[in-house]
């Protein structure tokens, strides 16, 4: 089976134009996912990785949407290799597993070459796009127009967000654990945490 995964970092960027190449290049299945690739504890990612079987083809646009992390790229990767998964990279031809399969030698030694470059590349944008934002906000805090991310469930919230801060607040007085809380609300430990100890004061 030919299986895409297409990954953004954030719930504003948008999906379609990967998904449109996946289609194009004919997976079968198409995972979506909106969260950072420093690492691969990601949702749908470990779920698609424990369906994928031996001789299933996996496919995604660019390197940087497969992970951001140059070590952890590489042992993924691996790990894919190991279990006679094939992978292929559609912006870097050279990175498909499965045109190296009867080669001994040349084709691996360049496809692994070619991947620890790539992932060493990366890892150093996500770096260079990290240290811009630390940047960004040291410049908007001297000029005193930054404002942090903003608190999104609180008591003075509105419309669905207050229902689920009500919702937190209700199953807190119940004595719900927090880990209950969490995955009953689908928000964060540390916001369910903050709510808490709000509660508490």
């Amino acid at each position: 089976m030919i299986i895409g995964y297409a990954r953004v970092s954030s719930q504003s960027q948008n999906l379609d134009r990967q998904v449109e190449d996946l289609k194009k290049h004919g997976c079968e299945h198409i995972v979506q996912e909106k969260i950072s690739g420093k690492n691969f504890d990601r949702p749908e990612y470990k779920k698609m990785r424990k369906k994928l079987r031996f001789g299933d083809t996996l496919v995604v646009h660019d390197l940087s949407r497969f992970g951001r992390n140059k070590q952890e790229i590489i042992q993924e990767w691996e790990s894919l290799i190991e279990d006679s998964i094939d992978i292929v990279v559609l912006n870097l031809p050279v990175l498909n597993t499965a045109q190296y399969k009867d080669m001994e030698g040349v084709g691996k030694l360049v496809s692994e070459i070619f991947l620890s470059v790539m992932s060493w590349l990366v890892e150093e944008e996500r770096l260079r796009i990290k240290t811009a934002q630390q940047e960004g906000i040291k410049i908007a805090k001297r000029k005193g127009k930054f404002k942090g991310r903003q608190t999104k469930y609180h008591a003075n919230a509105t419309g669905r967000d207050k229902l689920v801060y009500d919702n937190i607040v209700s199953e807190l007085k119940k004595k719900t654990s927090v880990r209950d809380i969490s995955i009953k609300t689908n928000v964060a430990r540390n916001t369910v945490y903050r709510i808490k100890r709000e509660l508490e004061k």
